[in-house]
């Protein structure tokens, strides 16, 4: 079930839709979120929105990895990656389920 892909131009108009700022001042302010985000990521930091997830960066320390088409090993570097965990409203919300009823 392949789905559309949400874009700034989406995200920017969502805000002009509901918050009721212009075009110009909703394009900004979906810039200046995303970028702080950005930033606070490659900082390293965690970035936490509560009943959305976390987006976390961890450290890949190196190991040997392999060509699978000459099979010859090959050292990978280390890296850092980010990582996102959704919390479990976002995941009752993919499945289809209310939190309410997780209460009962």
């Amino acid at each position: 079930m392949a789905g559309r892909t949400v874009t700034r131009a989406d995200l920017a108009e969502a805000v002009y839709q509901k918050v009721g700022l212009s075009r110009t001042e909703s394009a900004a302010l979906v810039e200046a979120v995303l970028s702080e985000m950005c930033d606070s990521l490659a900082r390293g930091e965690m970035v936490k929105l509560s009943s959305f997830g976390s987006f976390i960066v961890r450290e890949k320390g190196e190991r040997i990895g392999r060509n699978p088409k000459t099979g010859v090993e090959v050292p990978i570097e280390p890296r850092r990656v980010m990582v996102f965990k959704p919390s479990n409203v976002m995941k009752a919300r993919i499945n289809g389920q209310d939190m309410a009823d997780e209460a009962e």
